[in-house]
């Protein structure tokens, strides 16, 4: 897996963990309304930061942007933490718990984790990957 496909990758990983971390812990009931809310704000356009509010937010944000230079590219890695996050809700089965454990599993093996994924998301992040280097040179 190349390097920026890897950072990109962790970064996607970072974002879907802090948008799902405050619906982790009102652990009562994780919320199709609260998680369908989460989706929103990830592929809405123009999102100013983080949605999800949890610690450090702002911060994932901030290196988004670092990492990707432009909004338009920012928007898209939103887009695709979104379209990331569809994904593993439906594979497991809306089980919060099993959710963090594939997304904790994806910091330690980024490669099995876009394995895991579908063709169509394993295409949109490596074309996402090189549109940002693209856009580095």
């Amino acid at each position: 897996m190349p390097v920026l496909s890897r950072v990109l990758l962790v970064a996607v990983v970072s974002l879907t963990l802090g948008v799902l971390a405050p619906a982790h812990a009102q652990q009562g009931d994780p919320g199709a309304a609260a998680l369908a809310d989460m989706l929103k704000a990830l592929t809405a356009p123009g999102v100013k930061a983080a949605p999800g509010g949890g610690a450090g937010s702002s911060e994932v944000d901030q290196q988004v942007r670092a990492l990707t230079g432009s909004p338009e590219l920012t928007q898209e890695v939103y887009s695709l933490a979104g379209e990331i996050l569809t994904e593993l809700m439906q594979s497991s089965g809306g089980n919060m718990n099993k959710l963090f454990e594939t997304l904790e599993r994806a910091k330690s093996d980024p490669a099995g984790f876009v394995d895991a994924l579908s063709p169509q998301t394993r295409d949109r992040l490596r074309e996402l990957s090189d549109k940002i280097a693209a856009s580095r040179r």
